[in-house]
């Protein structure tokens, strides 16, 4: 069945200019939500607390670079300044259930590295401080690791001239390392760290027999020591062992002593006898009458001196031969 023809002067579709103004009015609406969606996003909605943050130089920052938090965003920068005195304003939208984070004490510092961008972060080390004022003004700390670099450079290129400088030809170092060499080449020898030490073999061998002929000598001086400590106990025991040297004179000394006593006892017996002879001189009479018993007398008195005193001089004679009293004596060591 055919359609029946459209009548001349006809649209060709119903209502035409409705359905545009619909479709245009429903574009606007996508548009506007699409634009509110997108301010949404971006926290053009989100209410906000404002940070201001001073430093000197800002190389790096730019508008809606973000400030982190334990590696987290928690705002970004809404606007740069310059001010007279040369400071730059660096101002900061912190969300307000972010600003929580921010306290009194908290450091701002701007990080700038050799690899990346800059970076702006907080660090607050006590989060139980009384919570940053909106509007507040705090300095920004700059840790620049490149501005050491032309200070790097010049102490590298002193190190690498000092190098050059000891690396050519002729310098201390150099000869030093040949002299190190000739050491080493004569360690290398029969005598080791001796012969590098003295400089050639004979100087080491003179050394090492020297060495030797010591130790023979301090073996024969140990075997000598050895002697002579024995002699010396056979010495000790023989003066002040039992029956020692020491003992026989104590022996002879209290021999003396009786004998002196006895010559004590003739002498009193002595002056006994004078006595007698004092009394016979007052009276001649008697001494004619006593001088055969005084004569007597005399005579045995004689015999006992003669006596005590050939028992002192046989004493004294026997002290002599005891060692160490003899006069010669001779020590024959090992």
């Amino acid at each position: 069945m055919e359609r029946a023809p459209l009548p001349p002067g006809a649209p060709l579709i119903r209502n035409l200019e409705f359905k545009i103004g619909v479709l245009l009015a429903v574009t606007a609406l996508l548009g506007g939500a699409f634009i509110l969606y997108a301010l949404h996003a971006r926290g053009a909605f989100q209410e906000t607390r404002a940070l201001v943050l001073t430093t000197e130089d800002v190389e790096g920052v730019n508008v809606g670079m973000p400030i982190s938090f334990s590696g987290f965003p928690i705002g970004q920068v809404s606007r740069l300044r310059l001010m007279d005195d040369g400071q730059v304003r660096v101002e900061l939208a912190i969300p307000r259930e972010d600003a929580r984070w921010l306290r009194k004490s908290s450091v701002f510092t701007l990080e700038k590295s050799l690899v990346g961008g800059a970076k702006i972060k907080a660090h607050s080390s006590n989060l139980q401080d009384p919570p940053l004022e909106d509007g507040a003004v705090r300095p920004l700390y700059t840790g620049d690791a490149t501005k050491d670099i032309p200070e790097l450079l010049e102490k590298v290129k002193s190190i690498l001239a000092n190098v050059d400088n000891m690396t050519k030809s002729g310098a201390p170092i150099n000869r030093t390392l040949g002299h190190v060499e000739t050491v080493t080449e004569r360690m290398a020898g029969d005598y080791g760290l001796l012969q590098g030490i003295l400089g050639s073999p004979d100087k080491a061998r003179q050394v090492v027999r020297t060495l030797e002929q010591a130790n023979t000598l301090l073996a024969s001086l140990n075997g000598v020591s050895l002697k002579v400590d024995s002699v010396l106990a056979k010495t000790d025991s023989r003066l002040f062992g039992q029956n020692g040297v020491m003992d026989q004179a104590q022996g002879a000394v209290t021999r003396v002593n009786a004998i002196l006593g006895d010559v004590r006892v003739s002498l009193n017996k002595a002056d006994a006898i004078l006595a007698n002879a004092q009394t016979a001189s007052a009276d001649v009479t008697k001494i004619s009458g006593n001088v055969a018993a005084a004569s007597a007398d005399m005579v045995t008195l004689r015999l006992e001196v003669d006596d005590s005193v050939r028992k002192v001089d046989h004493l004294i004679n026997e002290i002599n031969k005891k060692w160490p009293f003899a006069r010669d004596v001779e020590i024959k060591t090992p």
